[in-house]
């Protein structure tokens, strides 16, 4: 990628990054670190690994798009830095996916192309997001095996059943047949984008066309990447209620790894509603309140959760925008 793409990126991410900082109390961070103490150590190092699974999904990914097998031309951790980055990107803007995902391809173009490159990460993408709506249905059904059932959860469960079957089924057409074409065709009727989108789309139509092949190629020729790449990503969103769990181990004991899965399916549920603003600032807060004392556990605790996790975003975030200062050096 040329310097002056790196540097934007880096300069934007930091600015975000920056204001973000200004809107901590930090005597309450203070606070809440020292009280977990090693614990919160633990979560900083439990997200490195977390960033694995993610790696691993999109490098299998990547080595299904080889005809001949060979490996890509570039290291898994040459990779997992650009994951790393790429998500710092989409936690600091709005939007999500409009910071990472150009970050990732224009990176990963110089090394094996422009198409692949950018088909790569329309898969990846798909998949991360595909994962989280599985992780939602399921846990509709771990809610109902453990939990109590009250007449006012019944109809939130039902609707967030039919939104996730509503949105697998809408991704598995798109894995089918392809999303590049039909999603900037899109693009270029609505009011404030369609100026940039509709030259984009009648420019590239051919290459769209090209993407949405090799989309197609992974989920019908090669289903078990497909398969490979969807559990990956889902076991990285069950494990990753580790962190809620070591967190409130430190004022609740008692907790349940069970608990921690709910809470964050209904929370980042709850925040992916947010996805326009930058880090889910106060979705994601809402979102713990209100699953925690859903599910019995204080107010005092689902704001000691929200807190500490913010602060693991914020230090990951700065990692990845190092990273991306760190590819420019060597």
């Amino acid at each position: 990628m040329k310097s002056k793409y790196q540097n934007g990126f880096f300069i934007f991410g930091i600015v975000v990054l920056a204001i973000m900082l200004t809107q901590l109390d930090y005597g309450q961070v203070w606070d809440g670190v020292t009280h977990a103490g090693y614990w919160f150590l633990a979560v900083i190092v439990l997200w490195g690994l977390l960033y694995i699974l993610n790696t691993g999904a999109w490098w299998l990914i990547i080595r299904s798009q080889k005809t001949d097998g060979s490996r890509p031309p570039f290291s898994f951790w040459w990779l997992y830095k650009i994951t790393v980055s790429g998500f710092a990107l989409n936690y600091a803007t709005p939007g999500g996916l409009m910071g990472g995902e150009p970050y990732r391809i224009m990176s990963l173009s110089p090394k094996i192309g422009t198409e692949r490159a950018s088909s790569s990460v329309i898969l990846y993408v798909m998949t991360h997001i595909y994962s989280h709506f599985w992780f939602w249905l399921l846990s509709v059904v771990l809610y109902l095996a453990t939990q109590r059932i009250t007449p006012l959860i019944v109809p939130i469960l039902t609707a967030i059943t039919a939104f996730c079957l509503l949105a697998i089924w809408f991704f598995l057409k798109g894995y089918r047949r392809g999303i590049a074409v039909t999603g900037m065709s899109l693009l270029s009727h609505f009011p404030i984008v369609k100026r940039w989108a509709q030259p984009f789309f009648e420019r590239n139509r051919e290459r769209l066309a090209e993407i949405d092949q090799q989309v197609a190629a992974l989920h019908n020729q090669n289903r078990g990447t497909f398969v490979g790449a969807v559990m990956l990503e889902l076991t990285c969103r069950v494990v990753s209620a580790l962190e809620i769990f070591f967190i409130l181990l430190v004022i609740m004991p008692s907790v349940s790894y069970v608990q921690c899965i709910l809470i964050l399916a209904f929370t980042s549920l709850f925040a992916n509603m947010l996805f326009f603003m930058p880090l889910q600032l106060g979705g994601r807060e809402g979102g713990f309140l209100m699953s925690t004392e859903g599910l019995g556990i204080s107010v005092r605790a689902g704001i000691f959760v929200a807190l500490l996790v913010r602060l693991r975003e914020l230090i990951w975030t700065a990692i990845g925008l190092a990273l991306i200062k760190l590819d420019k050096k060597q």
